[in-house]
C-alpha cells in the first residue's frame, strides 16, 4: 500500500500556480505549496523579491509584497537547500473569477460563428485558468467512475494557459469576451479564473460553514427534499445518483462545487467575480429566499477570497421565448438581481434583456455582448474608467392628468432601435392591475398615457418572460426592467447606492 502512493516532491507549488498564471496586481500575494523537508526553509523568489515562507507540518506559504503591473514573463521560484521548484512566465495584472452555470460554462468553440475569433484569440497579455467539469449532469444516471469522481470531489480538472487558438476554444465564451475586452482598454495583464458548472443552483456554490448556520435544514442528502432545490434541479439529481442514491454526493449538493472549484482559491487576491447564474433557482418564487441565496454567495466569496469590497458583476437573467413554468417566474428573478445590486455596495448588474434567445433555448447564442457589457461595467465601476455602461434606468415618474412622464439616469441619446414607440411599459391605479401604455419619446423622458388607467399610481417596465425591448440610449444599451413602483419607490432605488 505505501509503495502505490505517490512520492511527495521536496518542494512544490499548490495546484493553482501555473506556467503563464497572473498575479494580482497592487495585492499582496499569497503563494503556498508543500514540502516532504519541513526543516529546511523555504524562500520564494519573484519580480525582485526574496521572502521566506512560513511552514507548518508539510504545508508552506509566502506572502509577496504589492506589486505593478508587469507584463514581461518572471519566473516564480520556491527554493530549498536540497530542492527547487518553478513557475514559469508569470505576469502581473488583473485577476477576475467566472463562474454560475451553464451560460458561463458555454464554451467558445459552442457559439456559433467563432471560427475567426478562435483564429484570432492569440494574446500573450490574456491568459485564463478554465476549470473543466469531469462529471456534467445530463440526464444519463452516472456510472460507477462518475460516481467515484463526485465522491472523491475530483469534479474540476485545469491548469493556466496563454490565449491562443490552440487554447481559447474551451474557454468560456462570457469570460472570454470578457477578459479580452477588459485588457484591452486597461493594457495590462488580465487573467480570468473560471470555474461553472450547468444547471447548478445557488446553494451549491456556497461555504459549508455558511450554509451550516444559515440553512441548517440542507445537511446531507436532505437538501434535496429542502425548499432551496427546485423541481427541475432534483429531478435532475435524482436522475444522475438513480433510486436509493446518495444525494450528498451530488453536484448540485450545498457547497460542493464551492468546495471543488473555488475553495482552493481562498486567500488568492482578485480584483473581482462575473456571475452568471439564476436559470435554476428561478424556477422558485420567493424572492426573499433568492436574495438571501444571492447575498450569501457575494459576503461568503468576500470573506473567503480576502476582500470584504470584492466587486461582484452579476449578468441580469434575459428574455427567453418560453411558455413553460420552469421560466415563469424569470422577471421576479431579475427583480431580485437588481435589489441585490441596488442594496449591496461594489454589486452591479448588467442588463441582457435585448440578448436572450427568441426561441426556448436557455442557451442564447450572443455572448460577445454579455461579455464585453461585463467589461464595460467592470471598466466603469471598479476602474473609473469614462465607458457607457448601462443604458437607461427609471429614476422618477410624475403623474399630471392621466399622463406620467418618466425621467431615467443615462438616458442621453433616448431613442427606439426601430424608430417606433417603445414598448414594455405598463401602468396601474390603486389597485395594481397593470394594462399596457402607449409610450412616446420626448427628449431624455418618456411620456406614458392608458386609455384603461385613468389615475395611474404604479409604473413596471420590461415585467415579461420574453419581449422584444426597443428603448435605448446613444450607447445602444437596453432600458433595465423596473418592477412595480411608485415615483416615489422609483427615486429612491435609484439614490441607494
Amino acid at each position: 500500500m505505501l509503495g502505490a502512493l505517490p512520492a511527495l516532491a521536496a518542494v512544490e507549488f499548490d495546484a493553482i500556480y501555473g506556467d503563464g498564471m497572473v498575479l494580482q496586481r497592487g495585492r499582496e500575494v499569497v503563494v503556498r505549496g508543500t514540502t516532504d523537508k519541513p526543516s529546511e526553509p523555504v524562500t520564494v523568489s519573484f519580480n525582485g523579491q526574496t521572502v521566506k515562507a512560513e511552514t507548518r507540518g508539510r504545508q508552506w506559504q509566502a506572502v509577496l509584497k504589492p506589486m505593478k503591473a508587469n507584463a514581461t514573463g518572471q519566473v516564480l521560484e520556491a527554493k530549498q537547500k536540497s530542492a527547487s521548484a518553478t513557475v514559469q512566465n508569470v505576469v502581473v495584472g488583473e485577476v477576475w473569477v467566472a463562474s454560475g452555470q451553464s451560460n458561463m460554462l458555454w464554451r467558445l468553440n459552442q457559439t456559433p460563428g467563432n471560427a475567426q475569433t478562435i483564429a484570432q484569440s492569440a494574446n500573450e497579455h490574456f491568459r485564463f485558468f478554465h476549470s473543466e467539469p469531469q462529471v456534467h449532469t445530463s440526464p444519463p444516471r452516472y456510472n460507477a467512475e462518475q460516481l467515484k469522481r463526485v465522491q472523491e470531489k475530483r469534479m474540476y480538472e485545469g491548469k493556466w494557459a496563454v490565449s491562443t487558438p490552440a487554447s481559447s476554444p474551451r474557454m468560456s465564451a462570457v469570460g472570454y469576451y470578457f477578459g479580452q475586452a477588459l485588457q484591452k482598454q486597461l493594457g495590462v495583464p488580465v487573467g480570468v479564473i473560471h470555474v461553472s458548472l450547468g444547471g447548478s443552483n445557488m446553494l451549491a456554490w456556497i461555504p459549508r460553514d455558511v450554509v451550516r448556520k444559515e440553512y441548517p435544514g440542507c445537511q446531507g442528502a436532505n437538501w434535496v427534499k429542502s425548499k432551496y432545490a427546485s423541481a427541475w434541479v432534483r429531478g435532475r439529481a435524482q436522475q444522475n445518483v438513480g433510486p436509493g442514491g446518495d444525494f450528498s454526493l451530488h453536484p448540485y449538493a450545498p457547497s460542493y462545487l464551492y468546495e471543488t472549484g473555488l475553495e482552493k482559491w481562498e486567500g488568492f487576491p482578485v480584483a473581482g467575480a462575473i456571475w452568471y447564474q439564476g436559470e435554476s433557482d428561478a424556477e422558485i418564487l420567493d424572492n426573499e429566499q433568492n436574495k438571501k441565496l444571492l447575498k450569501d454567495i457575494i459576503t461568503s466569496w468576500r470573506d473567503k477570497l480576502g476582500n470584504p469590497a470584492l466587486p461582484f458583476i452579476q449578468v441580469q437573467l434575459p428574455r427567453i421565448n418560453d411558455k413553460s413554468k420552469l421560466r415563469a417566474y424569470w422577471p421576479e428573478f431579475r427583480q431580485v438581481q437588481a435589489e441585490v445590486a441596488g442594496e449591496l455596495p461594489g454589486v452591479s448588474c448588467v442588463v441582457t434583456l435585448d440578448l436572450g434567445s427568441t426561441n426556448s433555448d436557455v442557451h442564447p447564442p450572443r455572448k460577445v455582448e454579455v461579455g464585453e457589457r461585463l467589461a464595460a461595467t467592470a471598466l466603469k465601476e471598479v476602474y473609473g474608467k469614462d465607458v457607457a455602461a448601462s443604458g437607461p434606468v427609471i429614476n422618477e415618474f410624475k403623474v399630471k392628468g392621466g399622463k406620467v412622464t418618466v425621467s431615467f439616469k443615462n438616458a442621453a441619446g433616448l431613442k427606439t432601435t426601430d424608430g417606433a414607440a417603445p414598448v414594455g411599459f405598463e401602468l396601474a391605479g390603486s389597485d395594481k392591475k397593470f394594462a399596457p401604455a402607449v409610450a412616446e419619446i420626448k427628449g431624455d423622458k418618456v411620456i406614458l398615457t392608458s386609455e384603461t388607467i385613468k389615475a395611474p399610481k404604479f409604473l413596471r417596465y420590461g415585467w415579461a418572460v420574453f419581449m422584444t425591448p426597443n428603448l435605448v440610449n446613444e450607447a445602444g444599451l437596453p432600458t433595465a426592467p423596473c418592477a412595480a413602483t411608485d415615483g416615489k419607490a422609483a427615486r429612491k432605488k435609484t439614490k441607494r447606492k
